[in-house]
């Protein structure tokens, strides 16, 4: 009697928690129970991923899986709203799960710390209904498109720039895919990061809840998804456009003669890339890895960042800059490459390979690394 009470009991706060989604016709307790037994992945937990994940927690999907190798950093608190001060150079996955599992303790989170490969991404996107890509480069969004793609899985796609964002869904052979569209990624430095570029803050959060509600849609099987359709929204106008998506018989991932059949082929091109760049610590440069070598230590972030300070004695030559060549850099002398938070230096490096430079490396962490070790702002 005891344990039919207490199931009573819990039925009854289910039931209470989600009264509101559960009243509606279109969805009713089947529908919730159907959000219970949902598995959803969201790659990159930053500004896309936040409300994503927040409103699919409160939601009631049973099982939230968070992916993300990056920790948090101060600049990304004006968007990334499932994030305190407090929390700024811990995990953002970790920090998340806490949150989320504050918000509603019914939500199993399976966490994942670290960044997808092509060696990880279908092992771990198998075990998912639906995946959310809330990555902020190319290189990941193309790997979770194209592993989605290879194992059949809705891919819920958005992303943001400046006071734009864009919105669609992709699901393996039913229509268009992402690479109809965008048939491959842009060369380094041809599109500005959302450092050099900028973001309104609420923008990630109008395009984030527009792939949670399609989430749920595709989960709950109602209402027309944003398949065959791409989604485009101007905050400054406050319009919203839509274009329609058609498969493309010469896309090199879906078409009639597809060249990519496999995420190898991709991880290749990656490795061959990484294989020439070394990656350097601020542990080494502190320790003197620099002393009596014949370097080059360049700072390819945009002129503005440039307030809050500079590694000693380091060139400044912006990203887009390297990417065409103005410069007066040889591939004589090594070169240390470093950005705000080491993604652009890593842009940067594939375009000086790109001109004939092989004696690369890249500061893991950037700028960000440089200023928070051992608690030292530097100049």
């Amino acid at each position: 009697m005891p344990n039919t009470h207490l199931k009573n009991a819990e039925e009854a706060l289910w039931k209470q928690r989600y009264a509101r989604q559960i009243s509606l016709p279109q969805l009713g307790t089947q529908g919730q129970i159907s959000l219970k037994n949902a598995r959803v992945l969201i790659v990159g937990v930053g500004g896309l991923g936040s409300p994503a994940a927040f409103y699919l927690a409160a939601a009631g999907v049973g099982t939230l899986g968070l992916m993300d190798g990056d920790t948090i950093e101060l600049s990304n608190l004006q968007r990334q709203i499932l994030y305190q001060t407090k929390d700024v150079g811990l995990s953002k996955v970790q920090q998340a799960a806490q949150q989320l599992s504050r918000l509603n303790p019914d939500v199993l989170l399976e966490c994942h710390p670290y960044n997808l490969t092509a060696t990880n991404a279908l092992a771990t996107l198998r075990e998912y209904d639906v995946v959310i890509d809330g990555s902020d480069n190319f290189l990941t969004r193309y790997l979770v498109h194209d592993a989605c793609y290879f194992l059949g899985k809705p891919y819920v796609y958005g992303s943001v720039m400046r006071f734009s964002g864009q919105a669609s869904v992709f699901h393996g052979h039913q229509g268009a895919c992402y690479r109809c569209l965008f048939p491959k990624p842009p060369q380094a430095g041809e599109l500005p990061s959302c450092t050099e570029g900028g973001v309104l803050g609420v923008v990630p959060g109008t395009i984030g809840t527009l792939q949670a509600t399609e989430a749920l849609k595709l989960i709950l099987q109602k209402g027309r998804s944003l398949l065959g359709r791409l989604m485009t929204y101007d905050a400054l106008e406050g319009t919203w456009s839509e274009f329609s998506i058609s498969k493309d018989p010469n896309c090199p991932l879906c078409g009639d003669h597809p060249q990519i059949v496999s995420l190898r082929a991709e991880e290749d091109a990656v490795c061959r890339f990484e294989s020439n760049i070394g990656r350097i610590t601020v542990q080494e440069v502190d320790s003197g890895f620099l002393c009596g070598r014949s370097w080059n230590v360049v700072d390819v972030r945009e002129p503005h960042e440039l307030a809050k300070g500079m590694l000693p004695q380091a060139l400044h030559i912006p990203l887009n800059q390297i990417v065409k060549g103005s410069h007066t850099l040889t591939p004589e002398r090594d070169v240390v490459l470093y950005c705000q938070g080491g993604h652009r230096s890593l842009s940067a490096a594939q375009a000086l390979l790109g001109q004939g430079f092989r004696r690369i490396w890249s500061l893991e962490g950037g700028f960000n690394a440089w200023s928070l070790s051992s608690g030292r702002q530097r100049t």
